[in-house]
């Protein structure tokens, strides 16, 4: 039995803990993790977790490792099996579970894996994890002998999807499952829908073998984009390995980011709740938050992270929030967490409705020229204090407008730039907008200028 632990320090993160399986991540690990979490439950009062996995290959052995200590700390698992993250997620809810770990590496290289994880129906994340590392090092656990019982939730959850589809004229789909968890779901839904569907790569196997399952990486929607072409499609739909980010390809080959899509969805989402809140992340375009505005609802931007973007909406009521990194979250007739399969299932419903494609939709937005974003290395002992310095530097300009609430993005006649320290790597990211090439020109010189200031080279590129 697992007794006082310490964790590698890198794999504790900000919103999951995520670590290379045989070097910083091992069963060992897990196990500890399993009965650390364990004992946090039994103190909040709670007694049940359900816990699922993803389809990498050290997958299995992680989930049966935090299985063994859920249980040694009194826990009654309810085993969901393989599913995508949020599959877990709707477990914890529809089963009243006390919280919830699915083991999961998300979108990073196969030799990776991890954790992430609810405590009733919130997210476990930042001091939650810092505190689960401290009781794991004291080795202070609950005692107990838990139960195991195997749910399977899979056509309850695809259930519970359809039951918000809102039907229109037939579409042709393409899906990109991407050898990912959502295969077997993706392959359910289509089975239930109307219209003509291709599902590419849905076997589960975690070596990846067609592609690497990121959406946010342009090359990896490669293979989607030809897919639609040949089939005449009406759009296509691609999902990050665990099923929580979603990528969009358009009828015409083109990428709808995280941004756009919100301000999609938001069209339908504040013509059904007038003035609600709708929130974006800082990394995301002006136009969103101009078009939320435009339409009545009340923009607000946020600190990018998933957990963070969660919390926020439980806090504001607000019915529907979405990230850059095409995390999108929908209370607004769900649950409010990140849920990539049941966003396709809402895009689908709003485009059979319409007269019009997915491209005019997109077209709808105004024009404007971005840097993509740009992450460079920065060490964790300076990353924060350089943002912190630049904000320090800016108090004394004119003629900006300074949005501190996730690094510093800052705006003015020609756009915006934003300067920020990631929460989970060793870099500084950076990104830049405009609705000239001249005006991106001169924030990119700004933004150079302000790192300089503080003894920081931009990169080459930017």
């Amino acid at each position: 039995m697992i007794g006082a632990h310490r964790f590698d320090p890198t794999i504790l993160r900000e919103y999951d803990i995520r670590g290379v399986i045989g070097k910083t991540l091992s069963t060992v690990d897990a196990e500890a993790i399993g009965r650390a979490f364990g004992t946090l439950i039994v103190a909040d009062g709670g007694r049940r977790v359900a816990v699922g996995r993803d389809g990498r290959l050290s997958s299995p052995e992680i989930e049966a490792a935090v299985v063994d200590g859920l249980r040694a700390a009194g826990i009654d698992v309810l085993r969901v099996g393989g599913c995508p993250t949020p599959g877990l997620y709707y477990a914890v809810h529809q089963l009243k579970a006390d919280g919830g770990i699915m083991v999961t590496g998300s979108h990073n290289p196969p030799d990776y894996n991890g954790f992430k994880m609810m405590i009733g129906t919130r997210p476990f994340f930042g001091k939650d994890i810092q505190a689960l590392g401290r009781l794991a090092a004291e080795g202070a656990y609950a005692e107990g002998s838990g139960s195991v019982e195997t749910v399977d939730l899979l056509d309850s959850y695809v259930e519970r999807m359809l039951k918000d589809y809102r039907p229109g004229r037939p579409l042709t789909v393409v899906w990109d499952c991407g050898n990912g968890a959502t295969g077997p779901v993706v392959e359910a839904l289509v089975a239930r829908l109307p219209g003509t569907h291709r599902v590419l790569f849905p076997e589960v196997d975690g070596t990846f073998p067609n592609h690497h399952p990121d959406p946010t990486v342009p090359e990896t929607l490669e293979i989607l984009r030809e897919a639609v072409a040949e089939a005449g499609a009406d759009l296509g739909i691609a999902f990050d390995g665990d099923g929580d980010r979603i990528g969009v390809i358009d009828e015409k080959g083109r990428v709808l980011w995280g941004d756009q899509l919100v301000a999609i969805y938001a069209t339908e989402i504040l013509a059904e709740h007038p003035g609600a809140t709708i929130i974006a992340d800082v990394k995301a375009s002006q136009v969103l938050f101009d078009r939320i505005a435009e339409l009545g609802g009340k923009p607000l931007m946020w600190r990018t992270g998933h957990s963070l973007i969660k919390t926020k909406m439980a806090e504001t009521g607000a019915p529907l929030a979405g990230e850059m990194s095409g995390h999108l979250f929908f209370k607004d007739r769900y649950y409010g967490f990140d849920d990539a399969l049941y966003a396709a299932i809402r895009l689908l419903s709003l485009l059979a409705r319409a007269d019009r494609p997915m491209s005019a939709m997109r077209d709808d937005l105004p024009d404007v020229i971005n840097t993509p974003e740009i992450r460079f290395p920065c060490s964790e002992e300076r990353k924060f204090s350089a943002v912190a310095e630049v904000k320090a530097a800016l108090a004394a300009r004119n003629g900006v407008e300074v949005n501190d609430v996730d690094g510093v993005r800052v705006t003015s006649e020609d756009g915006w730039w934003l300067l920020r320290a990631s929460n989970t790597q060793d870099v500084l990211v950076a990104r830049c907008e405009s609705k000239t090439e001249a005006g991106l020109g001169r924030l990119k010189a700004q933004l150079r200028a302000a790192l300089g200031g503080v003894g920081i080279e931009a990169p080459s590129d930017f």
